[in-house]
């Protein structure tokens, strides 16, 4: 049994996750990245999400399913490009967008307002969750806690991230999936052209938040990932070392 990994969105942390881990068989780990949950003191940086990423890839094997959404969905990205030989496949949602021009400034003005009365923000974020998810979910979502503090630290850093790049340079089976009201889908073909063994899934009348409630299907997602995944290449007897990253694409 593959394990897997999940990556959570933006302000948000590991237990966002929980309802659809619920439903996948195996081990999985979901870390907390920077400047969320249980290290929401240390500066957000992809670099310090990515190694927190590979960190839980090696606490469950060395090798696992990736699965992300939103900022997860990035960073997931990220790690698989990054780390190739540790993602037996790739399932990213609502991160198909490059964040740039109008975009990127309505993301930035966004952070910047939330950022500015973070005790407000919060509180108006863990409210919107509540009425847009049913309430085991919504719970879940915010249980770790909300911290819309570190949004400008996160667009800062998305902005200059090469997504559809650091996708480019993984060769494994991907997985994208959207909801078909996601404004974070509006560059999901030329992901989807990106990746060397890719499928997109766009849900019917979801949203960007919305999605998370279609448990079932999310497992389900992650369920097909898993079986479409290479074979662990075998290793020698008392050789427990995770799986040697290639070199990165020049």
């Amino acid at each position: 049994m593959i394990p897997t990994v999940f990556v959570h969105g933006i302000r948000l942390s590991s237990t966002m996750w929980g309802p659809v881990a619920a439903l996948v068989n195996g081990p999985s780990a979901a870390p907390d990245l920077p400047g969320h949950g249980t290290r929401e003191a240390e500066p957000f940086t992809i670099d310090g999400a990515v190694a927190a990423i590979v960190a839980a890839i090696d606490s469950v094997g060395g090798r696992a399913v990736l699965v992300g959404h939103s900022l997860g969905g990035f960073m997931a990205i990220a790690a698989a490009g990054r780390h190739p030989g540790r993602v037996a496949a790739l399932v990213a949602g609502g991160c198909t967008v490059q964040p740039r021009g109008g975009f990127l400034a309505a993301y930035r003005l966004v952070a910047r307002l939330a950022a500015s009365r973070p005790d407000i923000a919060d509180r108006v974020s863990a409210s919107g969750f509540r009425r847009a998810l049913p309430e085991p979910i919504a719970e879940a979502m915010v249980a770790g806690g909300v911290r819309c503090a570190v949004m400008p630290e996160v667009v800062a850093a998305l902005s200059e991230m090469d997504a559809i790049g650091e996708l480019h340079r993984y060769p494994g089976p991907v997985l994208l999936f959207n909801g078909a009201r996601d404004p974070f889908r509006v560059d999901e073909r030329r992901f989807l052209a990106a990746a060397a063994n890719a499928r997109l899934v766009v849900v019917p009348r979801r949203g960007h938040i919305g999605i998370i409630a279609e448990t079932a299907m999310l497992a389900g997602l992650v369920t097909t990932a898993a079986a479409s995944a290479a074979p662990q290449p075998s290793l020698s007897r008392g050789n427990h070392q995770p799986t040697p990253d290639p070199k990165p694409l020049r």
